[in-house]
């Protein structure tokens, strides 16, 4: 969605692109985006400084991980309690402000970025429901009921986000607060499949060896 919102927005401002997708881009108003415009049928897109990259480029990748994500968030709500689907709809827009971050190589002051207390947040919430949870003493299956199990798959897809922000971290500068968001991301999914499980009524499974 990110890409759409640049490739709609920025495009009628540049005079590069072929003329059909600007016609497209100048046909839309200020209150709605288009939905295509042919900037990307070369396997090229553009960055928030409409830089040209490659559609398989570490930070193309990066950023498309964590819209799959952002997606099989939505796919959990609603989960029955009201508490946790507040704090999915939080950690959603949490994550289209990682988008922003990734796709901008040089923010400006009001570009959205990545902040300490969005990682304070999903710190503050772990800590929370430290009361209502049994201690962990050992692994557990990633099972349980039907929002459980999702949401245990969205914290492997958290873990593969943050495997994408270090890969491309390690060739381009980027936000560091924003690896560190998506690792404590995964550590609040984990707790949050628990809290779900628990409140499901549903047994952890340890791993047998």
């Amino acid at each position: 969605m990110f890409n759409i919102l640049v490739d709609a927005d920025r495009e009628r401002l540049s005079n590069v692109g072929n003329r059909q997708s600007v016609v497209k881009c100048a046909e839309a108003n200020d209150s709605s985006m288009a939905i295509y415009t042919g900037r990307g049928d070369e396997g090229r897109t553009d960055l928030r400084d409409m830089t040209r990259v490659s559609k398989a480029s570490a930070r193309i990748e990066a950023y498309g991980t964590v819209d799959e994500l952002n997606a099989l968030i939505g796919t959990v709500r609603p989960t029955g309690y009201d508490d946790i689907d507040e704090q999915l709809r939080t950690v959603q827009n949490h994550l289209h402000v990682v988008l922003a971050d990734f796709a901008n190589p040089d923010p400006d002051e009001d570009d959205p970025v990545v902040r300490a207390d969005h990682v304070d947040t999903i710190e503050t919430w772990i800590d929370d429901y430290d009361e209502e949870l049994e201690p962990l003493t050992s692994f557990i299956l990633p099972t349980g009921s039907e929002h459980g199990a999702q949401l245990h798959h969205a914290r492997t897809v958290c873990r593969r986000a943050e495997r994408r922000a270090v890969a491309l971290a390690a060739e381009d500068s980027i936000n560091d607060q924003a690896v560190q968001y998506l690792n404590r991301l995964s550590d609040g999914l984990f707790t949050l499949a628990r809290v779900v499980n628990a409140r499901d009524g549903e047994l952890e499974e340890t791993p047998q060896y």
